[in-house]
């Protein structure tokens, strides 16, 4: 129970902060060269990105042949994203939409109204048309991410921490655009156990501030914690 009091705040108070009745706080060594939580916090994603790799490299290699089987395409996909301080690198997962998702998007977006809104709100489509049947059920159980724990050992992420975004998403970040670029981003985070697309992306960006706010250790074990049972539910996934 004291652990998952780290874990993150009220849903009400989230909801405070994004109409703003409530102003968060950057972390007050915000700011310095080393990124938050430093030596402890990088020796704790070291430690736990290898031990999971060790373990999960044979489900790794199975699934990524059944992704590679489907439709004859690569089994891994590098998405551009945003690092710490605005360094760019490749995030890595198994690949969970059809070759040609692009341009399955935008044909998707043209002719339907509602998803086109619903992509400028989120970023994201509850019912997205270039997921692949397989994709789904990887998505759903979030193992089509365990590939970003190469990205943690690699020193681009973290186990912890505020989901990477892509460039033109930094804008939704406002005025604590920086204090996302103060940490890595996480493999997982209070974003995942909030409720994933049933939290609005200002609560997200609120959630981020937070926890870059109050880190510490135990609280990054909370979260992932939390996170087994948040992907068992698969609780807010598409």
């Amino acid at each position: 129970m004291k652990a998952a009091a780290h874990a993150g705040p009220s849903r009400a108070f989230v909801r405070r902060i994004a109409l703003g009745a409530v102003r968060p706080t950057a972390p007050p060594d915000f700011g310095r060269e080393a990124p938050t939580g430093g030596v402890m916090k990088r020796c704790f994603d070291i430690a736990v990105a290898g031990t999971a790799l060790a373990f999960l490299w044979p489900l790794i290699v199975l699934l990524a042949l059944a992704v590679a089987l489907q439709d004859g395409g690569p089994a891994f996909y590098g998405h551009r994203r945003v690092g710490r301080n605005g360094t760019p690198f490749r995030c890595l997962k198994l690949r969970t939409m059809v070759p040609d998702g692009d341009a399955v998007l935008a044909r998707h977006l043209c002719e339907n109204p509602a998803a086109a809104e619903e992509w400028r709100e989120t970023q994201k489509l509850r019912h997205d048309p270039r997921v692949t049947m397989l994709g789904r059920l990887l998505r759903k159980s979030s193992l089509d991410e365990l590939p970003q724990l190469i990205n943690v050992l690699r020193g681009e992420m973290s186990i912890v921490g505020p989901r990477p975004v892509v460039e033109n998403e930094l804008e939704r970040y406002g005025e604590f655009r920086a204090i996302y670029l103060a940490v890595r981003p996480g493999v997982t985070g209070p974003w995942q156990i909030s409720g994933r697309n049933d939290v609005t992306y200002a609560e997200r960006v609120v959630l981020d501030v937070i926890y870059v706010g109050a880190w510490s250790l135990p609280r990054d074990v909370a979260i992932m914690t939390r996170t087994i049972p948040a992907v068992v539910r698969a609780r807010g996934t598409s």
